[in-house]
């Protein structure tokens, strides 16, 4: 009988996902191997593999599959509660070892970790979240915080608290961070605007305003770069 219309307690040890990693390392796993191990069981007619498969093809792979929220995971076949907060636990887990990759970063000279960090927190998110990244006078990054969510204008992001936030961290610089959900990158006038009147409001207190970033979909908008900074920065 074939492997595949057996559980995969069934399945010779040499076949078994969990087994295999144990033995072999994690890379020698596919996507849907890994998955279902995740999974830990599937559902009448699937087993976990076959669950795996077909969850990654529905939603194009990891990306897809993590970027759904608990709401979401709630509505796809073949996932309850338990396997749902597996996978929320999962993009969560990889979310704060970016984070902690990033602290310590020096945001001049190693700026491809730090999108590459944005791109992984930010990317998927269906609303617009307010990031703020802060640094020491060595320009390295002493903490990140998400600030504000929804779309960022300037009655949706508190200029003081930007400033109060910057004060508890000790911080002398900061970067201003959000996200396009269109995954459009060009700035709009709002993002102009906020930006000028965080930098205004940081200089009072000799904070510096290094960047404003914005990311989209594999792309992003840096002012700094674009040399489109408010004048006096």
């Amino acid at each position: 009988m074939n492997p595949s219309q057996l559980s995969i307690k069934s399945w010779p040890e040499s076949e078994r996902p969990r087994e295999r990693l144990i033995k072999q390392g994690v890379r020698a796993l596919s996507d849907a191997e890994l998955l279902s191990i995740l999974l830990r069981t599937g559902i009448p007619g699937k087993d976990a593999l076959q669950l795996a498969r077909e969850l990654l093809k529905e939603h194009g792979g990891w990306r897809g599959l993590l970027a759904l929220g608990a709401e979401d995971l709630g509505r796809v076949r073949g996932l309850g509660p338990s396997k749902a907060a597996a996978l929320l636990a999962v993009a969560e887990i990889a979310k704060r070892q970016l984070r902690e990759d990033l602290i310590g970063r020096h945001f001049i000279r190693d700026p491809r970790s730090i999108v590459d960090y944005l791109y992984g927190s930010l990317r998927d998110c269906k609303k617009e979240v307010f990031k703020v990244l802060f640094l020491n006078k060595a320009n390295r990054i002493l903490a990140e915080r998400d600030l504000f969510e929804g779309t960022v204008d300037e009655t949706a992001v508190h200029v003081r608290e930007v400033v109060r936030a910057a004060l508890q961290c000790h911080a002398t610089a900061l970067v201003l961070v959000h996200n396009h959900p269109s995954g459009r990158t060009e700035p709009s006038r709002d993002d102009r605007l906020i930006t000028a009147k965080i930098a205004d409001a940081c200089a009072t207190v000799a904070i510096k305003v290094l960047d404003h970033i914005i990311v989209g979909d594999n792309q992003y908008f840096s002012f700094r770069e674009q040399q489109q900074l408010p004048v006096g920065l």
